[in-house]
């Protein structure tokens, strides 16, 4: 519960920070002068602590699992990741999809085949955890979407992976 309660409080206050810096110079200078009533909220804008609130309901913020070569095993240092996404999941009534990705190596079958049982791991990961099968679902795209171009090991463990986002 303590890494979900971080998670949620960091998430929400960086968006805090981040829709508090879409002020521009020129607006700063009129509101901080106070000859002017019109704000940027005048022009149609939503408050921040609005935006905020919406994001949190409709977005969930979920990591993303990293892979040795050639391996559908979760890592040791992929399980907290993991724990937070099913905290997260377990929060909402949101579906995840889970895709699985490889690196490069490897022909198009084996590496839509093992980007499978990325996913189909993750799955059950979550599920040990608590999620709720029926709020998963998975997909292999194997080679196809590198998360970095690269014919290198550092390309290439950032594309074995299985990413969680909502759906």
């Amino acid at each position: 519960m303590k890494i979900r309660t971080t998670f949620l409080t960091i998430t929400a206050a960086s968006l805090m920070v981040l829709s508090g810096c879409a002020t521009t110079t020129e607006e700063t200078d009129v509101m901080d002068s106070g000859s002017s009533d019109t704000s940027e909220f005048d022009q149609g804008e939503v408050p921040a602590e609005e935006v905020v609130r919406e994001v949190v309901d409709t977005a969930l913020s979920l990591g993303t699992a990293y892979f040795d070569y050639n391996k559908s095993e979760i890592r040791g240092d992929m399980r907290d990741v993991l724990k937070v996404n099913a905290e997260v999941l377990q929060g909402s009534n949101q579906t995840a999809m889970i895709a699985g990705h490889t690196d490069e190596r490897g022909s198009a079958e084996y590496n839509l085949a093992l980007g499978e049982r990325r996913a189909q791991t993750v799955r059950k990961y979550l599920e040990a955890l608590g999620v709720p099968s029926s709020q998963m679902r998975i997909k292999s795209y194997g080679e196809s979407r590198p998360a970095v171009k690269g014919h290198d090991e550092s390309a290439w463990g950032l594309n074995r992976r299985a990413e969680l986002s909502s759906n």
